[in-house]
């Protein structure tokens, strides 16, 4: 590596790519290479509030010469938070003799000094510095194995090794310079094993503990590497080990079976299954059933399906093999049949009892145009459960699997895993959260509140952006805390799993609530009492032996602040909120339309409590038998009456429509139990304008002589959007008399009166009256 002498000072600025995240990777201009004569990939010293190294990336799109770019890792090894300045320079980077790291009790026990050994290859270190297990395939040396890596780190840590840190304690021979790992590197563990020393044989050697969040790593592009860190790690390559088909599982898991909030009940049944099949298989067979064991686990993305069984198995001292079915599907037809025989011929193999894991099952074998691979896999395993090896499958939905999947000598048992409440988000950050330092005002009560829809995953995720917002904050480190502010803040960063897939549009409140809606206190009150009545007081129906409203109509004429009032009630009830403006679920290909509208439910299911807004729902359920689309418009109506009031009953998902033709919509859609509570949304008089005015001049400076309450008298006719458009169009016209206008007169707002006509129709306002009026 060429050092350059030069040193340049420069703007820190946190990335956003999950790309770069906690790789220890700065991004840099091209200006700012050719100064310090660096190439891609070259290791730089970045010198903060204290000295560190990281991997020097290109930067991507438009980024400002004197600004770099690095992830959260590099930040906090450099010390320094967003908008402070970093100096960065060339830096000699040395084959390390020794390097000693330090990390969590679990990654000590668990992760062997072979795999930390492959996990920082490639990685550019320095004493001191924090890093991740994640592999450096950003940049990747001659003779790595990135994948194979990660699923030996997958199989030994579990779900939580994409999240694990380790401190580099010292690294031989010391001045604090540049490190990285070369082939005669020995690396290891802090007063624990070290690569070239072969531990001592031990009953859990074959297994390795999992996390909340078990899925499956995925692999990110790689670049080119830079010639200094491939000149630094040179030497002869080993062979790249081959990945392997399967992987065994832990027998003490991060998560005991205690720790599963909300699903002790499947866990029971499961473990109960498990001990009938493998420990007392007599029973079965004197009362004429065959001793095997086929189950389905479903449930939403992130749930933790996955550590559901595994921490099962552990304490039923089950053995688990486990099939990559996302990682086989993804491979061609020959090498994915391999590589499920492979994983069956090792859990025939396996000494003692044996469960088969097949996470994600629904990509290897999808309910829809299934491949000739299909059949192949099926007749595995197939043969695996004959054999006596119990099969677990997990999936979304029962209704994405192959249907021969089903089969009784297949899979003929299911487990289906709810997404938590609030009390059970509640309960899982006290698990998440029992060994960091919290503050004493933290409330993980409140926290629970604030997220509806988070899954397990995404509570890791919030744990995890908010101990990053802490550590950036700052602070000694002896008395470094999570406070609630950080956990508030976190959760407006994570994206709750059941939306980040949603194909409908997600709306957000912006802080509305329904105190910010001028008057309509009638329709607030409606509002509140059908759609947050049900999700906050759950127990008064159930006391009174009712069932909650399960649909709201709103109709009005156009402009009448039907959307304005979702945003305000979703920000009041703290709801997720699924959109789905007019004809968006309409499909001409049979049976799409309907699939579209069954997704649209379990996604606001799985995100529950949730609210989903129909807008524009005239052109979606139109009366049956009337149109010219070849009934696709009417299998969409008989697929929202099945959703509404199917066999399988809504539970805290609330559906409301709004139109300002209801007399269009099927009436079949508007009967009690689906749309039964219509909702007349009327144009404003004179108060509501008065106010309505008031709200959206809130941040306008207005002279002496604007009499709001005189103006809104005046405006018979004009809609709640005509009033906010007489605010803007006043405050334009402001600023055309002058630029630097400070205030808004009452003659600016007369010209803008004739600029803005009144938008509402007698004739239809007419024929909403008499539709809300009728007998």
């Amino acid at each position: 590596m060429t050092t350059a002498p030069e040193q340049v000072t420069l703007t820190a600025q946190l990335s956003t790519s999950a790309v770069d995240a906690r790789r220890g990777v700065v991004r840099l201009h091209g200006e700012v290479f050719a100064a310090l004569g660096l190439a891609a990939w070259d290791a730089v010293r970045l010198v903060g509030s204290r000295s560190t190294v990281a991997l020097a990336a290109p930067a991507v799109g438009m980024v400002a010469p004197g600004t770099a770019t690095l992830d959260e890792t590099a930040m906090v090894n450099a010390g320094i938070v967003a908008g402070t300045t970093v100096a960065v320079e060339p830096v000699t980077v040395t084959a390390a003799r020794t390097i000693t790291v330090a990390g969590s009790q679990l990654a000590t026990a668990a992760v062997a000094p072979e795999t930390l050994r492959l996990a920082l290859t490639g990685k550019v270190l320095s004493p001191g510095d924090t890093v991740s297990l994640l592999p450096q395939d950003l940049a990747p040396v001659p003779g790595a194995d990135a994948v194979g890596t990660r699923t030996r780190l997958a199989a030994e840590l579990g779900g939580t090794w994409t999240t694990e840190l380790v401190s580099v304690v010292d690294i031989e021979p010391g001045g604090g310079g540049a490190y990285v790992v070369a082939p005669s590197t020995v690396v290891g563990w802090r007063d624990g094993p070290r690569t070239g020393v072969r531990a001592l044989p031990d009953d859990r050697s074959a297994f390795a503990p999992s996390g909340f969040f078990a899925t499956a790593p995925r692999t990110t592009g790689p670049a080119a590497p830079g010639p200094g860190l491939a000149a630094a790690s040179s030497g002869t390559p080993a062979a790249a080990p081959a990945v392997p088909a399967a992987a065994e599982t832990p027998a003490e898991p991060t998560v005991s079976v205690p720790d599963l909030v909300g699903h002790q009940d499947a866990a029971r049944r499961l473990r109960e299954w498990l001990d009938l099949v493998f420990r007392r298989p007599e029973l079965l067979t004197r009362l004429g059933a065959a001793a095997r064991l086929g189950v389905l686990v479903t449930g939403p993305e992130g749930v933790g399906r996955t550590t559901l069984v595994r921490a099962v198995a552990a304490e039923a001292e089950v053995g688990v093999v486990v099939l990559d079915a996302p990682a086989a599907a993804a491979l061609e037809a020959g090498a994915a049949a391999e590589r499920v025989r492979t994983a069956c011929s090792r859990a025939r193999a396996a000494t003692g009892p044996t469960v088969l894991l097949v996470p994600d099952v629904e990509t290897l074998l999808p309910a829809a145009d299934a491949p000739p691979l299909a059949t192949v896999v099926l007749d595995e395993l197939r043969s695996l459960v004959a054999d006596g090896v119990a099969l677990v499958a997990t999936a979304q939905g029962g209704e994405a699997v192959d249907p021969r999947l089903r089969a009784p000598d297949v899979v003929d048992r299911e487990l289906g895993l709810p997404a938590p409440g609030d009390r059970e988000r509640a309960e899982l950050l006290r698990v998440l959260l029992r060994e960091v330092p919290l503050a004493p005002d933290v409330d993980l009560g409140a926290v629970g509140l604030r997220t509806p829809g988070f899954v397990a995953a995404d509570l890791v995720a919030l744990r995890r952006e908010a101990a990053v917002r802490a550590a950036l904050r700052g602070g000694a480190e002896d008395d470094l805390q999570l406070a609630q502010d950080d956990l508030i803040g976190a959760v407006a960063s994570v994206r709750p799993v059941s939306l980040s897939s949603s194909g409908s549009q997600t709306l957000h409140s912006g802080g509305l609530t329904l105190d910010d809606v001028g008057d309509m206190v009638e329709t607030k009150q409606a509002l509140t009492e059908t759609v947050l009545w049900p999700l906050t007081y759950p127990d008064s129906f159930a006391r009174l032996g009712v069932d909650p409203p399960r649909g709201v109509l709103l109709y009005g004429p156009p402009g009448g602040g039907k959307t304005f009032l979702m945003r305000a009630l979703a920000g009041t009830g703290q709801l997720n909120v699924f959109v789905v403006k007019g004809a968006e679920l309409l499909d001409k290909y049979v049976g799409e339309s309907e699939r579209a509208v069954r997704e649209l439910f379990r996604r606001a299911a799985d995100a529950a409590p949730a609210l989903v807004f129909l807008d524009e729902v005239d052109a979606l359920a139109p009366r049956r038998g009337g149109s010219t689309d070849a009934g696709v418009a009417d299998r969409v109506v008989a697929a929202l009456l099945t959703e509404l009031d199917g066999a399988t009953p809504l539970h805290d998902v609330v559906v409301l429509g709004a139109t300002n033709r209801p007399e269009l919509i099927d009436p079949a859609l508007l009967r009690p139990g689906r749309l039964e509570r219509q909702i007349y949304v009327p144009p404003p008089d004179a108060d509501a304008r008065a106010a309505i005015l008031r709200a959206a001049s809130k941040a306008t400076p207005l002279a002496d002589d604007v009499d709001l309450d005189a103006f809104a008298a005046e405006l018979e006719g004009y809609s709640a959007a005509d009033c906010a458009a007489l605010v803007r169009e006043a405050a334009l016209t402001a600023m055309r008399a002058s630029l630097d206008s400070t205030e808004v007169t009452a003659a600016q707002f007369e010209a803008a009166r004739s600029a803005v006509r009144p938008s509402l129709d007698p004739v239809q306002l007419a024929q909403l009256e008499a539709y809300a009026t009728r007998g």
